[in-house]
C-alpha cells in the first residue's frame, strides 16, 4: 500500500466516521452528548491533515493525522469508561453533579430555559454490547495503524 492509499483510507475514515455520526444524529434521532462531539473534533482534524499530506506529502502531516486518530480513541475510551460507570463523566452531561437540593420549587416547576441535555452516561445506542463510543474507540486505534503505515511510506 502507498503513501497516498494509505493516507487516503486513513482521512476517508475518519471522514466516515463523522459521516455516520451525523447520520445517527440527524436521520437516526440521536442526538450527541457533550463527549459525542469532543470525539468528532479530532476526526475533522484527521481530515484536515489527510487533505494537507495528499497534496504536500510528508511523514510529519502522517504523524500528525495519528496523533488526530489517537486523539479521538483516547477520548472515546473516556468516554466508554463514563458510560460503564468506570469513572465520573463531566458534572454537565452526567449523573454525577450537584443535585436539586439548591433548587426551590418555583424554580422545579418552571419550564422557562430550560435545555435538553443529553446524558454522557447513558448509552444510547450499542451492537455486540460495545456504545457508539467504543466503536469510535476501536475504528479509530485501527486508523492510527493505517495513519502509523502511511508515516513509514513516506
Amino acid at each position: 500500500m502507498t503513501y497516498r492509499t494509505s493516507v487516503l483510507l486513513a482521512a476517508g475514515g475518519s471522514a466516515a466516521l463523522l459521516l455516520g455520526a451525523l447520520a445517527f444524529q440527524y436521520l437516526g434521532g440521536l442526538p450527541p452528548c457533550k463527549l459525542c462531539y469532543w470525539q468528532r473534533y479530532p476526526h475533522v482534524a484527521a481530515v484536515l491533515i489527510g487533505a494537507l499530506a495528499l497534496w504536500l506529502g510528508g511523514r510529519t502531516l502522517a504523524w500528525m493525522g495519528a496523533l488526530a486518530a489517537l486523539a479521538t480513541a483516547g477520548i472515546g475510551l473516556y468516554h466508554t469508561g463514563v458510560e460503564r460507570g468506570w469513572w465520573e463523566g463531566p458534572t454537565s452531561c452526567s449523573g454525577t453533579g450537584g443535585g436539586l437540593g439548591g433548587l426551590s420549587g418555583a424554580d422545579l416547576l418552571s419550564t422557562e430555559g430550560t435545555v435538553d441535555v443529553v446524558m454522557c452516561d447513558e448509552v444510547a445506542w450499542e451492537m455486540l454490547g460495545l456504545s457508539m463510543a467504543s466503536w469510535n474507540m476501536v475504528a479509530s486505534l485501527v486508523l492510527v495503524a493505517v495513519w502509523i503505515a502511511a508515516a513509514r511510506r513516506a
